[in-house]
């Protein structure tokens, strides 16, 4: 029974998976907590980055008896950095601070005094957060795919935004 089990990623299949979004939840929090919670989310969102792109390097290190083998975990190691660091921080980081900073925008142009409530603009940077997640996993993907995979002729044996290959 144990055999016809998938293994569990634990970066990727079980909720510390939630780690990576950290930065996202800080931004949209941006405009009511200090600036060095903001950051630390930050901090948060890396350190789940990193032991990702070590927890693949090591999968690698261990299947792999190759004389290849250091360039296989280099490669692996590379392409979970790069596409982690796009799809967990930067793109996903950027977009909910620019969400917010849209909805603030439009609340100081705003005549209606409820709308102007400081709140208003976490709340809709958090509502935000699961719908911006998978496309931004795909493009992530996709980019990859026609860059950095295509020039290096390295591909995961499956793609990191969670989709299952039949």
């Amino acid at each position: 029974m144990m055999n016809n089990q998938e293994e569990v990623d634990l970066y990727r299949d079980t909720y510390v998976r939630y780690l990576g979004y950290a930065n996202e939840v800080g931004e949209a929090f941006r405009s009511l907590v200090p600036k060095s919670i903001v950051w630390f989310s930050y901090a948060l969102s890396s350190g789940y980055v990193l032991a990702d792109t070590v927890h693949k390097g090591v999968k690698v290190y261990q299947a792999d008896a190759t004389s290849q083998r250091t360039k296989n975990v280099l490669l692996s190691t590379s392409d979970t950095l790069i596409w982690q660091t796009f799809a967990s921080i930067i793109v996903p980081g950027f977009t909910i601070n620019r969400i917010c900073a849209a909805v603030q925008f439009a609340q100081r142009k705003s005549t209606r005094t409820a709308f102007k409530k400081p709140w208003i603009s976490t709340l809709i940077g958090l509502v935000s957060i699961p719908f911006i997640i998978h496309p931004i996993d795909h493009a992530v993907e996709g980019a990859m795919d026609v860059t950095y995979r295509k020039w290096t002729g390295y591909h995961p044996k499956a793609p990191l935004c969670g989709i299952k290959h039949e």
